[in-house]
């Protein structure tokens, strides 16, 4: 579910005492578009959301969720935004949010 080796990189690059203030970047602005795709009823910027999203998720280890979004990504590309399961893909993200939360200090050691 998550990918920790890219966790650490992460922490490498941005250095051990500012990866805290990225990880709350990361997730409050995936919060943020999370509600933006509970406003967006209509899905006329689904692709556009899934993106950001998929690309928070990649740079953070959320493996699964990255996914679900990439996929859904694509179906709305294609026309086929209706057909998006989106409580899929919030069901992986709060999964992997509390996997990652609970991990996270074990495997930055």
């Amino acid at each position: 579910m998550i990918h920790w080796p890219r966790v650490r990189q992460l922490r490498d690059e941005v250095g051990a005492d500012e990866i805290d203030e990225v990880i709350a970047i990361f997730l409050d602005e995936v919060q943020e578009v999370i509600a933006r795709l509970h406003a967006d009823t209509e899905r006329l910027e689904l692709e556009q959301n899934l993106h950001f999203l998929k690309g928070s998720a990649m740079s953070l280890g959320f493996d699964q969720f990255s996914k679900l979004c990439q996929d859904g990504e694509r179906r709305a590309a294609a026309g086929q935004a209706a057909e998006v399961d989106l409580a899929e893909i919030l069901a992986a993200y709060d999964a992997s949010k509390s996997v990652f939360q609970a991990e996270l200090p074990s495997n930055l050691t």
